[in-house]
């Protein structure tokens, strides 16, 4: 059956309950109709990622030629504004600290983190709602062959780009490598359908990505493009890619990612140097090495390993708490955000006002530090990020908090990596800056505003690392900055759960080859920890939006089944020359997407399985009326009727055709289709026999969206039915067969009762 079916006694408030309620499992598979997109329940479907091969497809191949495909993605480079934003508030608020007036600065503050929050949230809401959050399990998702309604679209590409950077500059613990993998891959995407003929933004030279197999390949280097731009790790951001987005993957695919990463790099290095000319002002100065902490050589012991490795436990451990308290909350926005839009956006401006509150006030809570004899830089700082922030110290003192606080994401990250710094922070700032950022982040994450986790992360992990280093820092060698790079490496493991790609991300930001095995070890013990618990932060995000991501292996109770045993009907099809009536009625009353063309006599000595054709396809041929007035075979001369273009895939951002927007007269009702022209006469098949772990590892390897099932033994009808996507997805299964559920030790039983034992909680 079609994912985008709904089955008969599936109710819309049912599916709701479902999505918003993970707690309560149904025995129904409703996550693979609707899920939540941004912050709205929308219905999905599944990619056509099957190269369609029919008489049609073969002829228009062979009259065309040989098209070069030049894969140029997106740079973001609007990372710089950031910080431009950032600058100029904690600028003002300095200025007027210095002055002593503190109740105008927080008011200063206040207002203007609370300004940005709405802004961000109002656009968010009202033009893009997809562009809610870092958009990385959406992405994910349709690599993994989801299509989700408006996650490609101009609007929320224009909303993604705008609303992440008033977002970030307002204090708010978010990130920006989440946001700009989706800037990444929607402009992949609009390059791939030729761009946006609503807003007059159409290329018709680039309109040669036809199908969702390719418009998957240019999305996923788009998604590298961005990670690469957001941390300006180009090969981390191919790895990125490969690790954790990409579901199918391929040698060709890989140097096109590397090519457009190498782009992000050039552009970037060009950027950068117009920027040390001096002409970009509040933009500032920089290199490829974001976090240049330790170009310097380091020198580390076998008496080093026994904290590192204590540092990637407590890391794994922090990480599934972390991912844990996560979607318990994301639960909690999702029943205020069902309330309604104004709903959203108070609880973006509640989150605000807590922010600013609480990172106004709580320097104020730790003590003024005397500037160290010879600092590395002026102190106190003043007008410009550092490490010795005045706020409402003396002269010549410094409010370490503060100086964490009140300064980019990038620049507070950059300081707990500093070398030499062992002096410049107390344990009791470092402890609170740790829990701040612990928490903010969280419930940071899920208000209607673009929002990434992977910088919250890093400056969350960087603090637990130093705090690690000043407990243990004086049995070892190694200093606090870099116990604050390992600590960042160990939270993103347990969180994250990916270890090749962040293990390269985080050596091309510290720019230094002799971290590798420490990175490598934390990062391993932190996710090895962090898999006993529960899964990667962006599987739970997909889970509880409802996303059905099919997973690279089948578990184990899909043994047990055969295929035949999850097939259900009834099963449409239609015959090789079919009546224009019966074609309607059947689209009308189904939402199928794949039906079986099935020829018998006389057109065959016995019924035969011809091949399968597509809704879109049907839909074409009505549109275009491609009738005759008897059933007999059409000639070639069909095809002259037809261009290319009228079956090419249409883009995730344009309106689909629909039955109800065809006209036919009631003669042409009466009238006959030859479908056999224009069906894949070479679908993949199964044997109804073999089991279902097998048929989902053939379905997930290949990226198919229809696996017809024929029997075992000849019978009357050469199929006995369609697995897709819904078919596979646990929910469907055991409504299906329910005495599998006490046989399954699920992964969110086992993390439950490990996090009690091990966590108290």
């Amino acid at each position: 059956m079609s994912i985008n079916h709904l089955r008969n006694g599936d109710s819309e408030p049912l599916l709701r309950q479902t999505l918003l309620s993970s707690s309560q499992r149904s025995i129904v598979n409703s996550t693979s109709q609707v899920a939540i997109v941004g912050v709205n329940v929308s219905p999905i479907e599944s990619l056509d990622y099957e190269i369609f091969e029919n008489e049609f497809f073969k002829q228009d191949w062979r009259s065309r030629g040989k098209p070069c495909r030049f894969l140029q993605q997106s740079r973001g480079g609007e990372s710089r504004w950031y910080q431009v934003c950032g600058y100029l508030q904690y600028d003002v608020g300095e200025e007027l600290g210095i002055s002593r007036r503190f109740q105008l600065a927080f008011f200063i503050f206040f207002v203007s983190n609370l300004g940005l929050t709405l802004f961000a949230s109002l656009i968010t809401a009202f033009i893009a709602p997809a562009a809610t959050g870092s958009g990385i399990p959406e992405v994910k998702a349709y690599l993994n062959g989801v299509d989700a309604p408006g996650i490609f679209t101009v609007q929320t590409l224009v909303v993604k780009i705008i609303g992440s950077i008033t977002a970030v500059s307002s204090s708010l613990l978010i990130g920006k490598a989440g946001p700009m993998v989706h800037t990444g891959a929607c402009v992949a995407a609009l390059l791939g359908q030729g761009g946006s003929k609503r807003y007059g933004l159409s290329w018709k030279w680039l309109q040669f990505f036809k199908n969702d197999r390719d418009r998957r390949d240019l999305i996923t280097c788009g998604s590298a493009a961005g990670m690469a731009a957001a941390f300006r790790a180009p090969v981390g951001g191919v790895l990125f890619a490969l690790e954790e987005m990409a579901s199918w993957w391929r040698s060709a695919l890989l140097w096109r990612a590397f090519f457009t990463a190498a782009i992000v790099a050039i552009l970037l290095r060009a950027m950068i140097d117009l920027c040390l000319s001096g002409k970009c002002g509040l933009f500032g100065k920089g290199g490829l090495i974001m976090f240049d902490a330790y170009s310097a050589s380091i020198s580390y012991h076998l008496v080093d390993l026994p904290p590192v490795f204590i540092l990637g436990v407590i890391g794994g451990l922090l990480g599934s708490l972390f991912n844990l308290l996560l979607s318990k909350v994301l639960r909690i926005y999702n029943f205020i955000n069902e309330k309604g839009t104004i709903f959203k956006i108070l609880l973006a401006c509640v989150i605000s006002i807590c922010t600013s509150c609480l990172l106004f006030g709580l320097p104020w809570f730790t003590s003024c530090r005397p500037c160290p004899p010879n600092p590395s830089e002026p102190c106190p700082t003043i007008g410009r990020s550092g490490i010795y922030k005045k706020f409402q110290c003396a002269p010549n003192h410094y409010n370490d908090l503060a100086s964490l606080i009140f300064n980019t994401n990038d620049d507070a990250i950059r300081n707990l990596f500093s070398k030499n710094t062992d002096d410049e922070f107390e344990f009791t700032s470092m402890l609170i800056f740790f829990v701040t950022c612990f928490f903010l982040s969280i419930f940071s994450y899920g208000v209607v505003a673009p929002a990434g986790l992977f910088v919250p992360v890093i400056v969350t992990g960087a603090s637990y690392g130093r705090i690690v280093g000043m407990l243990l820092g004086k049995n070892s060698d190694l200093n606090h900055g870099l116990f604050a790079v390992l600590g960042a490496a160990s939270f993103l493991g347990g969180s994250m759960r990916t270890t090749v790609s962040l293990c390269v991300i985080i050596l091309e930001l510290t720019n230094n080859l002799l971290l590798l095995p420490l990175i490598m070890m934390v990062l391993f013990i932190s996710k090895t920890v962090a898999d006993a618990f529960n899964g990667n932060i962006y599987d739970i995000i997909m889970k509880a939006k409802g996303l059905p991501y099919l997973e690279t292996h089948a578990e184990p109770y899909m043994r047990q089944l055969t295929v035949g045993d999850v097939v259900t009907g009834p099963l449409q099809t239609f015959n090789g020359i079919e009546k224009v009536r019966n074609i309607v009625f059947i689209l009308k009353s189904t939402g199928h997407n794949g039906f079986p063309v099935i020829d018998e006599p006389p057109m065959s000595e016995a019924p035969v399985l011809f091949g399968i054709i597509l809704r879109d396809h049907l839909l074409t041929l009505l549109k275009k009326k491609a009738f005759i007035s008897s059933p007999g075979a059409t000639s070639g001369a069909v095809f002259d009727n037809f261009a290319s273009n009228d079956f090419a895939k249409k883009g995730s951002s344009k309106v689909r055709l629909k039955i109800e927007d065809i006209e036919l007269l009631e003669e042409e009702m009466d009238m006959f289709i030859d479908l056999h022209p224009f069906t894949n006469t070479s679908p993949y098949t199964v044997v109804e026999t073999m089991s279902l772990g097998k048929a989902l590892t053939l379905f997930r390897a290949l990226g198919l969206r229809h696996l017809l099932v024929i029997p075992k033994i000849s019978s009357r009808s050469p199929v006995v039915g369609i697995l897709t996507r819904h078919d596979f997805i646990p929910e469907h299964i055991l409504g299906l067969h329910p005495f599998l559920a006490t046989q399954i030790w699920s992964s969110e039983q086992h993390s439950h009762i490990l996090a009690k034992a091990v966590l108290g909680i």
